[in-house]
């Protein structure tokens, strides 16, 4: 294990509904990534300061340390509630970050708050600390942010701030209907690329064909000769194309950056392609690292 960092050092924390990420920083230097499958999800509010502890103790000095977070640990349900920020606005940094109250003296626990949108309603946490990570290393840039997963996001960027955005339960989904639904058993475990634009050419084209063409998945594998893999491929891909018929004023004559992990934003941005859209791509993890670094930094600025 790296030898403990000294005590101007801070801590940078990722804190999802299932995972934990921390990065022991040295200014803007990761001395240790550490990982722990203890999200929000599985613990409760008192359990927040020892998972965090268990991993971090060894880094601390006798004089506190800053720690920033992000991510759902700032939820109701999470450490402490961090209020959301209203659109249009900048990623929020730590001036607007809520002060955690710890037992341990050697902690100074900040979490970011999250965005909201009154109408049509929505919120995000967690992926506005990778868009201001994103923002940071490009600075000029104006156009849509797209951050897919789970619940995918498309947020408009202007001017250095988020003007709107719109959530699309689309990974959510791909997991009930290709794990819990009757395309369980007909699909594969590979995407078949091909299939994949295909579908997500089609769903763009007519939409309102979506059910009609999940089932179809169903009878081709039945009746027709539609592999496993082909019907994985056209599953990901009618999803995918479902919900960029969603978002098309998003995407539509616009600069398109994508941030996430690797293999989904490769998937994204080939449906993108599809349409004749060429996307930029930034890493997740890179992006949420240098959103927390930038918020870390901006306070030491006004210092």
């Amino acid at each position: 294990m790296t030898n403990p960092c000294p005590e101007n050092d801070w801590i940078a924390v990722d804190w999802g509904t299932s995972n934990l990420r921390v990065w022991v920083m040295r200014g803007t230097a990761i001395v240790e990534r550490l990982d722990a499958d203890q999200g929000m999800g599985s613990i409760a509010p008192k359990d927040f300061e020892p998972v965090l502890l268990s991993l971090i103790s060894p880094f601390l000095g006798p004089h506190k340390t800053p720690v920033v977070i992000c991510g759902m640990a700032g939820s109701r349900q999470g450490w402490a509630e961090a209020p959301y920020t209203s659109v249009p606005c900048g990623p929020p940094g730590l001036r607007h970050a809520v002060r955690v109250a710890t037992k341990d003296p050697r902690l100074s626990v900040s979490i970011l708050p999250g965005i909201k949108q009154d109408a049509p309603a929505d919120v995000m946490r967690g992926e506005e600390t990778q868009i201001l990570g994103y923002l940071a290393k490009n600075p000029d840039f104006s156009g849509v942010i797209c951050l897919p997963g789970t619940h995918s996001k498309w947020a408009q960027i202007s001017d250095g701030k988020i003007e709107h955005f719109r959530t699309f339960m689309t990974g959510e989904l791909f997991a009930l209907l290709s794990k819990s639904s009757i395309l369980r058993f007909s699909v594969g475990s590979d995407v078949d690329v091909d299939a994949f634009e295909t579908a997500v050419s089609d769903m763009i084209r007519r939409p309102e064909d979506f059910n009609a063409d999940l089932f179809g998945l169903r009878a081709g594998t039945l009746i027709g000769d539609l592999s496993g893999d082909e019907a994985m491929g056209r599953l990901s891909g009618l999803m995918v194309g479902c919900e960029l018929a969603g978002a098309r004023a998003y995407w539509q004559n616009q600069n398109v950056a994508l941030i996430g992990a690797s293999q989904i934003v490769k998937l994204y941005a080939r449906a993108l392609a599809t349409q004749g859209v060429t996307a930029d791509i930034a890493s997740g993890e890179d992006s949420v690292l240098a959103g927390l670094s930038a918020a870390q930094h901006s306070l030491e600025d006004q210092i």
